[in-house]
């Protein structure tokens, strides 16, 4: 169909799901585990009937077989590159690690190809104030001009970040317009998004 598709992208056990789920204010529309590496597949959502949100099978240190892992590559940058429904893709990074190479390849990657980028620095509530500033800052720094503005601090817990990430959504896809993802999801019993 037409809508547009925001995809969620970043490290395993980063947690994708968990932002998903606090954007859109369900508990349980997209999966979490505490097992890193249980999204294989390109997971589409369906927000409002407005846009898809996209999980992305993490990267990073998944334990899952070496095969599965080598067939995630050219079916994520086959979705990335020959899609012109993706407005952007949001890039999450942990707040408690440092920048991988894995992070910065990707964010390059989708700026060569001019595919928007924001970064959302996830688990900020689990640092102490003066961690939290100095890894916000070294996150910054890595990122340098690839994304279209600075890092969003995101705490599922806390609520922190979730307005700013949908605002940098709502201009994605309608441009001035009021927010159109900033209401519960239609998502009828037993349907997934």
């Amino acid at each position: 169909d037409d809508w547009p598709q925001v995809a969620f992208a970043g490290r395993s056990n980063v947690g994708k799901s968990s932002l998903i789920n606090a954007l859109v204010r369900l508990k349980r529309l997209a999966h979490s585990s505490r097992t890193p590496g249980r999204t294989q597949r390109i997971n589409f959502f369906l927000i409002n009937e407005t846009l898809y949100f996209v999980d992305l099978p993490g990267y990073g240190y998944a334990k899952v077989p070496d095969e599965i892992q080598r067939q995630w590559r050219p079916m994520i940058e086959q979705y990335l590159l020959n899609n012109d429904r993706l407005a952007g893709v949001v890039v999450l990074m942990d707040a408690r690690r440092a920048p991988m190479d894995s992070d910065l390849q990707l964010i390059d990657f989708l700026s060569r190809h001019d595919i928007r980028v924001q970064v959302a620095i996830t688990k900020v509530d689990k640092l102490k104030r003066s961690e939290r500033a100095r890894q916000i800052k070294a996150i910054r720094e890595a990122v340098g001009s690839h994304a279209q503005g600075p890092p969003i601090p995101f705490s599922t817990i806390k609520h922190e970040g979730r307005e700013a990430v949908l605002s940098v959504i709502a201009d994605w896809i309608v441009p001035s317009a009021e927010n159109p993802v900033g209401t519960e999801p239609q998502n009828r019993e037993g349907e997934q998004g």
